[in-house]
């Protein structure tokens, strides 16, 4: 926290811009390059706006920056509390200004990174075979084809995953899909993840 705190004295450097629709321009380019970081030519432009030479005096204020935006995007802050996220210390010109580009782009921030979480394909269908029948049966195994299905692009795609298993490798799973249906029968649970070890000489 006292991290946080001494980064907004860096707000100050967005004074020295030439006007507010220069702070915005660096709102956008910080969220447009949220996962990658800005590259050189934004960063030359914004050294421009405040006439400077280095970026040392920069890289804390995109901090703080940051900060801000990822607290009103991904934190429950509403529209009309944005203004509390500011500390007395920041000048109330500032504040204000930062505080309706902040709810100005707030709805549409947010619904680009509804977009960018990652959403899993799903389950569609699954086959299996038996690859080596004629062998002695504990060295059975069993050719599992799974057909997944990626609904979050424009047209929906299918993947077929193929892999084998043998008997202790499938009795490791069918122990770990019982933990899975109890989990998905009691929500509550707060674990995430769960690793079951293969078995020695699983395949």
């Amino acid at each position: 926290m006292e991290q946080q705190h001494s980064l907004w004295g860096h707000l100050h450097l967005l004074l020295q811009s030439s006007s507010w629709e220069s702070v915005e321009y660096i709102l956008q380019a910080l969220w447009r390059t949220r996962r990658t970081g800005l590259d050189e030519t934004d960063r030359k432009i914004i050294r421009e706006m405040f006439d400077i030479s280095s970026d040392s005096d920069l890289d804390p204020l995109f901090v703080c920056l940051r900060i801000l935006m990822r607290k009103c995007v991904y934190e429950n802050i509403c529209k009309d509390e944005i203004h509390k996220l500011f500390p007395e210390e920041v000048l109330p010109e500032l504040r204000r200004c930062l505080t309706l580009l902040l709810q100005k782009f707030q709805q549409g921030w947010r619904e680009e990174a509804h977009k960018d979480k990652v959403s899993l394909p799903r389950l569609k269908a699954m086959t299996w075979t038996m690859a080596n029948q004629s062998v002695d049966a504990a060295n059975s195994i069993a050719v599992i084809n799974l057909k997944l299905q990626d609904d979050t692009r424009s047209i929906s795609e299918e993947t077929e995953v193929k892999f084998q298993i043998s008997k202790g490798t499938l009795g490791t799973i069918v122990k770990s899909l019982y933990l899975i249906r109890e989990q998905l029968s009691t929500p509550d649970d707060t674990s995430n993840e769960h690793e079951q070890p293969p078995q020695a000489g699983a395949t």
